[in-house]
């Protein structure tokens, strides 16, 4: 059996978990990986990718354009301001609350960061774990139902647990007798590896596997659901929104008023210059936004599709 060439002959699996419908998840999951060159500036700065943070805030941008030329136009030329207004006054202000928000803009960057590479490491572990498991199996079983079984259950659960992570109602049958059914409420990545845990037993029970390879397996399968439970805690603890509000207001806060003192220096030059700090530090709230849930369907997101797949490869190769 070639995992690589008919991944749709491995079982007779239902949608979104088995590799033969691998195809679906990816369309359900709504993105692939950016592939680009970190060293090639001039595309970074004169190309404008679907998932640049440019594309998605150029409606507000236009807006506050709007607002900061509108604010320039009533303080220069319908209320005729001086230059000793104490509106001008207001600059001293943006001082002093700019470094503030620098501060609580650098730490909720970090802050989704850290968790999008507490999931990427998740993942990198799962595919360890796997292919150990895989080996350790291959080593043990001969040719027959018994390694047919792992070679398809060990893919499924990085599958199911994908699905399970982005939300998706999946339909999984295993073979004609196992059957996980999505609408039951049951955690799908605990159906199968409870059925990865019997099938261990079963095994030790016929007397192909001893005590200390029953406990080393064992060993593998727990770290399946610890790695589980992981992603779990940063899929369903997100920045507390006390938080995030307060930087979203004190964003809107600053930007509404940056036009009101830097207008008696700039003139109308201000317009630009509001648009372009607006543009930095609403980008730095979306990225946090973004990357903070590792599992959603974004572009910068977690590829769990392709490290299934690549799990799904890896086993067969292994235990084919």
């Amino acid at each position: 059996m070639d995992c690589r060439g008919n991944h749709g002959a491995t079982s007779g699996w239902g949608m979104g978990v088995s590799a033969g419908n691998s195809a679906t998840f990816a369309a359900q999951s709504g993105h692939d990986v950016i592939s680009y060159n970190p060293k090639d500036w001039f595309s970074f700065i004169f190309r404008f990718h679907k998932a640049d943070t440019f594309r998605k805030l150029l409606p507000m941008m236009l807006a506050i354009g709007v607002y900061a030329g509108l604010m320039a136009f009533l303080e220069l030329e319908y209320w005729k301001l001086s230059r000793t207004s104490y509106v001008k006054n207001l600059t001293l202000l943006h001082s002093m609350l700019g470094f503030v928000i620098s501060l609580l803009l650098v730490f909720r960057t970090n802050t989704a960061y850290d968790r999008w590479w507490e999931g990427r490491k998740q993942w990198g572990a799962l595919t360890n774990n796997c292919r150990n498991l895989a080996l350790r199996l291959g080593a043990l079983l001969p040719e027959g139902e018994d390694r047919s079984f792992f070679r398809r259950l060990i893919p499924a659960y990085a599958y199911t647990l994908a699905s399970h992570l982005q939300q998706e109602k999946t339909r999984m049958v295993l073979f004609d007798q196992f059957e996980l059914d999505p609408e039951s409420g049951k955690h799908q990545p605990n159906q199968v590896a409870g059925l990865l845990f019997r099938k261990v037993h079963q095994l030790y029970g016929k007397r192909l596997l001893d005590g200390f390879q029953l406990q080393t397996i064992n060993a593998e399968l727990q770290s399946f659901t610890d790695i589980c439970g992981a992603c779990e805690r940063i899929k369903n603890t997100p920045i507390p929104y006390s938080y995030s509000a307060f930087i979203k207001k004190f964003i809107f806060v600053y930007i509404m008023t940056l036009p009101l003192g830097f207008v008696f220096d700039l003139g109308f030059l201000v317009i630009p210059v509001v648009v372009f700090v607006f543009y930095v530090l609403a980008s730095l709230e979306l990225i946090a936004e973004e990357i903070e849930d590792p599992f959603g369907g974004d572009t910068n997101d977690v590829p769990m599709q392709r490290i299934a797949e690549n799990i799904d490869w890896h086993v067969g190769e292994i235990l084919d």
